[in-house]
């Protein structure tokens, strides 16, 4: 069986995250999807919440999973026999880091690959920060999150809920 893991924050998970997310979905057998601990961030969502919005958001897909871990990448995917790591490239100024992520994932561990994936272009621009200052500032962000992530962005930030 060939699995992948796609790791991440996820605070909150985007459309972009659920492109990568589908299309990773027909390359492999299971795909898991791997919500990071990393409260180093200061996330809007604990960890607990981050992991049910991602499971709400992969039900329509059976191959594909949700976890967390709070462990190295590359130890965690030794620990779900994953083949690859899934990572997602939305511009040149992201690959420096992912690469070198990738070198040194790859040094850890020579036996899991790094594959990493564009988003379609209409969610190149997309990414948890700068929809979480969109809705902070009340904005619409209905075409950046599934709808249930966007109702959970609302509680949080005390905004109405009903969609305008």
């Amino acid at each position: 069986m060939r699995t992948a893991i796609y790791p991440g924050s996820f605070d909150p998970l985007t459309n972009g995250h659920l492109d990568i997310i589908q299309r990773a979905a027909k390359l492999f057998d299971r795909v898991i999807v791997a919500v990071a601990k990393n409260e180093g961030k200061g996330p809007l969502f604990s960890l607990k919440e981050r992991l049910a919005l991602v499971k709400q958001s992969l039900r329509d897909l059976p191959n594909v999973q949700a976890d967390s871990f709070d462990t190295l990448l590359v130890a965690y995917a030794e620990q779900q026999k994953a083949q690859a790591i899934i990572r997602g490239l939305r511009a040149v100024s992201d690959f420096e880091f992912e690469f070198q992520m990738a070198l040194m994932n790859r040094k850890l561990d020579s036996k899991v690959e790094t594959i990493f994936m564009m988003p379609r272009e209409t969610y190149t621009f997309l990414s948890s920060r700068i929809v979480k200052e969109i809705a902070r500032l009340g904005g619409d962000v209905d075409s950046f999150v599934p709808q249930h992530v966007r109702l959970a962005m609302a509680r949080k930030f005390r905004l109405p809920t009903a969609k305008r």
